[in-house]
């Protein structure tokens, strides 16, 4: 059997945020695996763009990447009390692809900001989002990391042991829900 492959997405596009590094920390603790982070960068939408030339490579290359992957995880940052622009945009770019490649997909949301609340909001926008594509939306346990800068070692780490726990379990409940 081959190692299952494990799609990230970061709702930040920075190379050092705080969600790069959960979804990092979260394929970790998934155990063996194939992890795919996914890159986010593309044009906004605009009826008139995609009228002209289609939905933009990257949208097709993510769409593919969801199709092929055994599972996802999203991680979101909060901004303005709902997940970023950025991940918004590659959503809606990726319904315009023909198929659902989100259909009956495993997906591990989780999210990790600044504020006390760990981007709680967002995440819970961010579920909301999903339900037109239909994807397998774990329940829990739920991911909410709180102060995130504080919540890595130097080299990038998880280092509360609240959270790697919870994540611990998260990724179990993911691996688990992948149909073979």
């Amino acid at each position: 059997m081959t190692s299952p492959v494990l799609l990230g997405l970061s709702g930040s596009l920075r190379a050092g945020s705080t969600n790069r590094k959960l979804l990092r920390a979260a394929a970790d603790l998934f155990g063996e695996c194939t992890y795919v982070e996914a890159d986010l960068q593309m044009p906004l939408y605009d009826g008139d763009l995609e009228e002209v030339d289609g939905p933009p490579d990257a949208a097709a290359i993510l769409a593919g990447q969801i199709a092929e992957a055994d599972a996802v995880m999203i991680s979101t940052p909060e901004y303005n009390k709902g997940p970023s622009g950025t991940l918004k945009n590659a959503l809606d770019w990726v319904s315009r692809i023909e198929g659902n490649p989100w259909a009956d997909k495993p997906l591990a949301v989780m999210s990790a900001a600044a504020g006390r609340a760990g981007g709680e909001r967002a995440q819970m926008v961010l579920r909301a989002f999903m339900v037109p594509f239909r994807p397998r939306i774990l329940q829990g346990p739920e991911i909410h990391l709180a102060a995130s800068a504080d919540q890595f070692d130097e080299n990038g780490a998880l280092t509360g042991e609240i959270y790697i726990n919870e994540l611990s379990k998260l990724m179990q409940t993911l691996r688990a829900e992948i149909r073979r």
